[in-house]
């Protein structure tokens, strides 16, 4: 029987420099999306944000809804959906009718909202993000499984609340809660039996935080009597890859220097670090990027791999940082090199080559037998008027 096949996607902020048309930048995600279902990629998860300037995707619903019609197979997640932000009924039931629009290929990712100015347009008091995160998931959880809630909070009221439609997925669609370093995520990850995405896996602390939070996740699953599963850990991580590692040196000077501006001067995210040497060496050095060749991918996710003890799926931190015939190049290169290291994809074919090459001379052996004892039948019946003297000679036939 195949190994479990790990999954491959993108996490798609997004990141876009404030210089660009934003109308076009919105559909540059939707053609990547695009590029990465041709290009047989599993999974696109799309952000939520309201401010900074920078994320500009603020539904991820209608981006999902508009990216499945251009799309055939790849999964398309929030990515994710910041629970504070929304009466959980209100969200529950647009994500079962993403459910059946898009037959089953939506997932959940939900959060408590990542950038604090989001939490201040909306009164939302920041140190109350992560409770409410986990009051709202309580019921979601259950709404998404056709259940009948009644709850009543500080900020929302459920009286009898139902989904008006069962769920398409069952028990439902697919939900998995970010984290990053904090337990937050881990913790309501395991308390309900969900999936979990490691938003910051290739960061320092999150790097360092990989395997202790899984079992986190494990003991609350086991208080909780739930089950989680490493096939629903997903860990996201910046690549961008090359033919060689000076071409994707080169590559990154188009967007990376603006990526960085954001998170250092904008963003209240610990993400870049800020070594104070070159950029590209640091990004590399701390473990954070992939910026080099495939064989670099797959050093990271190999990484990766022994750090947190196994994982299901790893996706792209989609950055923006090379211009977009070189993104697509980058991504095209990991389908065709990366993935089918850690899909299982060529084994066969290479223990097929192994034993026809241990059976080669066997094989030309018999090949040139049968080859000859044809000729000779034919010599025997007709003569070998119609049969070269060296054919003859090669082959050791006889004439007389």
């Amino acid at each position: 029987m195949a190994p479990t096949k790990m999954r491959f996607g993108a996490f798609i902020a997004p990141f876009h420099p404030p210089e660009e048309n934003p109308t076009l930048a919105l559909e540059r995600d939707l053609d990547l999306v695009v590029h990465m279902d041709k290009l047989g990629y599993d999974e696109a998860w799309i952000g939520e944000h309201h401010s900074c300037g920078f994320e500009i995707i603020a539904s991820p619903e209608l981006f999902i809804a508009h990216a499945s019609e251009r799309t055939k197979n790849i999964r398309l997640g929030t990515g994710v959906s910041s629970l504070p932000y929304h009466q959980p009924l209100m969200l529950a039931d647009r994500i079962n009718q993403l459910d059946h629009i898009t037959r089953g290929r939506v997932m959940f990712g939900v959060g408590p909202g990542a950038l604090p100015s989001d939490a201040r347009m909306m009164g939302i008091d920041i140190a109350r993000q992560r409770d409410m995160m986990d009051e709202a998931l309580d019921v979601l959880v259950r709404l998404l499984r056709g259940e009948t809630v009644t709850h009543k909070s500080d900020w929302f009221t459920l009286d009898n609340a139902r989904l008006q439609l069962a769920p398409y997925s069952r028990p439902s669609v697919e939900i998995a809660v970010a984290s990053q370093v904090s337990p937050t995520g881990v913790r309501a990850a395991g308390k309900h039996g969900l999936g979990v995405l490691s938003i910051g896996a290739t960061s320092t602390g999150g790097f360092n935080a990989l395997a202790s939070n899984w079992a986190i996740a494990e003991d609350m699953a086991k208080d909780s009597g739930t089950v989680v599963d490493r096939n629903n850990w997903r860990l996201v991580g910046p690549v961008h890859i090359a033919a060689t590692r000076e071409r994707a040196r080169e590559n990154v000077k188009f967007g990376l220097e603006k990526w960085m501006y954001y998170f250092q001067e904008i963003a209240a995210l610990p993400v870049a670090p800020n070594s104070g040497g070159d950029l590209v060496d640091s990004m590399i050095e701390s473990g954070l990027a992939v910026i080099g060749t495939p064989d670099d991918a797959i050093a990271q996710i190999e990484r990766l791999k022994v750090q947190s003890g196994g994982f299901g799926a790893f996706l792209h931190l989609a950055h923006n940082w090379a211009d977009w015939e070189n993104t697509k190049a980058s991504y095209e290169l990991f389908a065709r090199y990366v993935a089918p290291k850690f899909q299982a994809l060529n084994e066969n074919r290479h223990e097929s080559i192994a034993w026809a090459q241990s059976q080669r001379t066997g094989f030309i052996d018999a090949t040139t037998k049968a080859v000859a004892g044809r000729l000779q039948q034919h010599i025997d019946e007709k003569g070998a008027k119609n049969v070269s003297e060296e054919v003859i000679a090669a082959l050791g036939l006889k004439t007389g």
